[in-house]
């Protein structure tokens, strides 16, 4: 399972999320029509969130756990309220009978939120990151990279780490009841959930079709994030215009280069893998770029830069990396570099025997605006 850790400014918040186990991020009103950039990248964070994966919370150089998110209603991301990804609601659809989160009007700010509970405690006592860090220094990848970034995701060997150093620093404390070393919970706010999605069926379920439309302009699509959430949900729920295949995780903005800072790092647009059925074993790893207008011929190199980090940091074996470029369009020109320079040699076995991978990927979407989604199709 994967791993989410959320930056909070204070500990009073820590303790409101986590005795609720409700984990919303505030977007302020906008004067736009469509979405800001960062914005859609939030909404392709909760996108890729799947029942069973753990959340943590981190505060002043320390880490909090354990949570597990949890499904109500079949589901453990929720609209705050109807409209809630509108750029613009209308303020009949923000009443507070309507919304989740509803202690005043300003929390319409509060577009998506995702419900968890302790696993099996969410502890008062907090890690240090650099004990974390020290802790297992081979698993820690993406979490050396935690600066400037509201929150992130991490993958499971770094949730597994994560997960025995909490639990080793709080072993005392296991299924406490306590609560001078123990969050006590309260389902107040899983049943006020509970309540208005079986009452409003449908309309509390997150999608993203709003998403696609507040980014569209005709048949074109303004912003590659929108598009990557729109790819993150065809992934996560296995739609019917998922091209890419069966993933057990998917991350966004996954840093490829994490010592460089982070204004230089090199982000791979869309992360992912999957395990041997009925094992917690990689089978495969996914790799997607995105480009939202024409590909150019830069891109494959790009791409195929991506594919040389995951096979060093991850799998040592070419043959387990499924990789896709997706575009708008696809000019002769980068098909014909894809031909020429999108393939790998390397040897496997004793005695060695070569092998060629040439599995990147052309990936052409359109966006059919009546129904909302992107249709892909292979070049």
């Amino acid at each position: 399972m994967a791993g989410y850790i959320f930056n909070l400014n204070s500990m009073d918040a820590l303790k409101r999320i986590v005795q609720t186990g409700v984990y919303s991020t505030r977007f302020k009103q906008t004067n736009k029509k469509h979405w800001s950039v960062h914005h859609e990248g939030t909404f392709a964070d909760f996108l890729s969130m799947r029942p069973g994966d753990n959340i943590y919370f981190f505060h002043k150089r320390k880490i909090y756990g354990v949570g597990e998110l949890i499904s109500i209603d079949g589901d453990c991301i929720h609209l705050n309220y109807p409209a809630a990804l509108s750029p613009q609601p209308e303020k009949d659809d923000y009443s507070l009978d309507k919304m989740i989160l509803n202690e005043a009007e300003s929390d319409k700010n509060y577009r998506l939120l995702c419900t968890f509970e302790g696993s099996p405690n969410f502890f008062i006592k907090g890690v240090d990151m650099d004990e974390i860090l020290k802790s297992n220094p081979s698993a820690f990848r993406i979490l050396r990279a935690f600066w400037k970034l509201s929150f992130i995701k991490i993958d499971n060997l770094e949730n597994r780490a994560l997960f025995d150093k909490i639990m080793k620093e709080n072993e005392e404390y296991i299924g406490s009841v306590d609560e001078d070393s123990v969050f006590l919970f309260d389902k107040t706010i899983h049943q006020r959930i509970l309540g208005l999605r079986t009452s409003n069926r449908g309309r509390y379920e997150v999608s993203s079709i709003p998403i696609l439309e507040a980014a569209s302009s005709g048949d074109r699509i303004r912003h590659e994030m929108a598009v990557e959430s729109a790819i993150i949900d065809s992934i996560t729920n296995n739609l019917s215009n998922n091209i890419f295949g069966r993933w057990e995780y998917v991350s966004h903005q996954v840093i490829a280069s994490p010592f460089k800072p982070i204004d230089y790092m090199d982000k791979i647009d869309i992360f992912g893998f999957r395990f041997i059925p009925g094992f917690e074993t990689v089978s495969k790893y996914l790799m997607i770029e995105i480009k939202k207008d024409k590909a150019d011929i830069g891109v494959i190199g790009q791409s195929l830069k991506y594919v040389d980090w995951i096979e060093q940091e991850y799998c040592h074996d070419y043959s387990m990396i499924e990789a896709f470029i997706v575009a708008r369009d696809f000019p002769d020109v980068v098909i014909a570099e894809r031909n020429r320079a999108g393939k790998r040699f390397y040897t496997k076995g004793r005695p060695g025997r070569s092998h060629e991978w040439n599995g990147l990927r052309l990936i052409k979407y359109d966006y059919d605006k009546m129904n909302g989604i992107l249709l892909f199709t292979e070049i």
